[in-house]
């Protein structure tokens, strides 16, 4: 045999020609648009690796470890806004899945999971194997699962996998996970392979709701918008939207490429320690228009705004319910289609920019350095990559400490060019930037990480090698935890249990294949970064940072002698 047997057509002689459970899910998945499968291989679906073998429109990405995997998923159905496949295998290791879930869950990521269980003929009796109680996945990721759906035959799981694609994307994007009996797979198919159905047309609501909204904006004074990553897809239509009704529109936290931020109507990132001045057109606003996101406390400033004399709208699909004094209206639609009517119907209005304008570009502003310190300030990392990196980089980092660097001096001025979980995750940018560069194969990837997180999933780096996707990963190696360490320097004025031990991480990337570069000083940053990117395959570059500065705002020492003095 030369090749894989060409999609759906009869086996050859010798073989029933009988379609397996497993083959006829991979063709659903296919049809609704999965493009990869990423997964720990385990001997529990055989029968589904062997089916994705021979499915050229499905590739398989076999992981280093599940949490890995699970990122990279999760990241991909980011940047595509089409679910990827994240497959499990029974027992307790998918409860490494559950932070990938929860974060898909969070910001309305696209995934389907399927999810191994125990063969059906062990599903009937009391749930306990060896002594020990099964883990029951549908519980397990319940509370953060969009749909989820189990097997009780084998003709079931072709259908269950359609309707979880269709689930993942309809309305409100967000994880399916199905579980399925392990010798389901290999039982033959008779039923009738489901089609892919249409996704709900909402076309009604949004017009009506496109004209109550016009209504309102012609009527107010400093209308402003909040963009959230749920409407990156809509990305041209806020744009369109800003300029004729004048809006204001600032960023979610962590959804910076929700809007160019580098446009005239751009009013600034609602993230952690920001200038006071950049939320003057919030502070002005009568009405406010939550666009696709939710929320949370970091981007309403500690619950701060919208205040209780602004009147709300929340637009989008599936957005949680907003608990708050004042007057609030919600619109449950697709964004994009919301926007095109918005601007057709809304009355085209010239406002002083002075509202939109009120941001700080903070990005361009230089960062206090201590010249007298041999290590590089992580500002200056951030702002020499943004320089020598094509305007349209995918950027991945963690919640931590090191990604306020990249919100404060990258500047987002592209469409899906940040890829971040939501808050309290580590270990995320390694995974996630493969994810990215696996579903953008010509787009510049690069993942921003401290050195605690890259020691969480770093080994994906090999994966990456594996795969030929040369990612750049940027390592800000300052030797603390940096968010606990901040917190014991402002609280007690000292450090216990922090402290790293320094590696080389230069050394290690070539032990997996990649390349490996360090950075001492300020003057190897530009000529380092620059021949790093170049690279038709994975780079490594470790950062030597200034352990002093935590974060854009704050210094160690200045913690320290705040505790002393008081």
């Amino acid at each position: 045999m030369t090749g894989p047997t060409p999609r759906w057509e009869p086996f050859p002689i010798g073989y029933e020609e009988r379609w397996t459970v497993a083959e006829i899910t991979v063709r659903v998945l296919v049809d609704a648009g999965v493009r990869r499968a990423y997964t720990v291989a385990g001997d529990s679906f055989l029968e589904l690796l062997d089916a994705l073998r021979f499915e050229p429109l499905l590739a398989l990405v076999t992981a280093r470890q599940d949490t890995g995997a699970a990122f990279m998923a999760e990241a991909e159905g980011k940047l595509r806004e089409v679910p990827a496949l994240l497959l499990g295998g029974p027992g307790p290791g998918v409860a490494d899945f559950l932070v990938a879930v929860r974060s898909a869950y969070q910001d309305g990521t696209p995934m389907v999971v399927l999810v191994e269980e125990r063969a059906s003929v062990r599903l009937s009796g009391p749930g306990i194997q060896d002594g020990l109680a099964e883990l029951d996945p549908l519980a397990l990721f319940g509370p953060f699962a969009k749909w989820t759906g189990r097997a009780e035959t084998a003709a079931q799981v072709p259908v269950l996998a359609a309707q979880a694609a269709r689930a993942a994307r309809a309305g409100r994007k967000g994880p399916a996970v199905l579980a399925v009996p392990a010798d389901f797979w290999v039982a033959p198919f008779d039923g009738t392979i489901p089609e892919p159905e249409p996704l709900p047309d909402d076309t009604g609501a949004v017009l009506r709701s496109a004209h109550e909204v016009a209504a309102l904006l012609a009527d107010s004074r400093y209308p402003v918008v909040i963009a959230g990553g749920i409407g990156r897809a809509a990305r041209k239509d806020l744009v369109a939207a800003a300029e004729q009704l004048g809006l204001a529109v600032y960023t979610a936290y962590r959804r910076q490429d929700s809007f160019p931020e580098n446009h005239a109507r751009y009013a600034g990132h609602l993230g952690l320690g920001i200038p006071p001045g950049q939320l003057d057109a919030l502070e002005r606003a009568d009405v406010v228009l939550a666009i696709g996101t939710r929320l949370d406390e970091v981007t309403t400033q500690n619950h701060r705004y919208p205040t209780s004399g602004q009147t709300l709208v929340v637009i989008g699909p599936g957005l949680p319910a907003t608990h708050r004094r004042g007057l609030t209206f919600r619109i449950d639609c697709e964004i994009a289609p919301f926007l095109k009517q918005l601007v057709a119907v809304g009355v085209a209005r010239s406002r002083r920019s002075s509202a939109a304008n009120a941001a700080t570009h903070t990005h361009m502003t230089p960062p206090q350095t201590s010249p007298d310190h041999p290590l590089v300030h992580p500002a200056d990392v951030v702002r020499v990559l943004r320089k020598v990196a094509p305007e349209d980089t995918v950027v991945t980092a963690d919640s931590d400490k090191t990604a306020r660097f990249v919100h404060r001096y990258w500047c987002f001025t592209e469409p899906h060019t940040q890829i971040e979980p939501p808050e309290g995750v580590r270990g995320y940018a390694v995974p996630a930037a493969l994810g990215a560069k696996l579903a953008a194969p010509k787009r510049t990837v690069v993942a921003v990480i401290s050195d605690t997180a890259a020691m969480m999933t770093g080994q994906e780096l090999e994966t990456a090698v594996r795969h030929r996707a040369p990612i750049l990963v940027v390592v800000f190696q300052n030797g603390l935890y940096a968010d606990i360490a901040m917190h014991q320097a402002a609280k007690h004025g000292r450090l216990n249990g922090v402290s790293l031990t320094a590696v080389d991480f230069a050394a290690w990337a070539r032990s997996f294949g990649a390349a490996g570069y360090t950075i001492e000083s300020p003057e190897q940053l530009e000529p380092t970064l620059t021949r790093a990117l170049q690279h038709q395959r994975p780079s490594v570059v470790d950062v030597r940072t200034d352990p002093d500065v935590i974060d854009p705002d704050t210094r160690l020492s200045a913690l320290f002698q705040r505790v002393r003095k008081s």
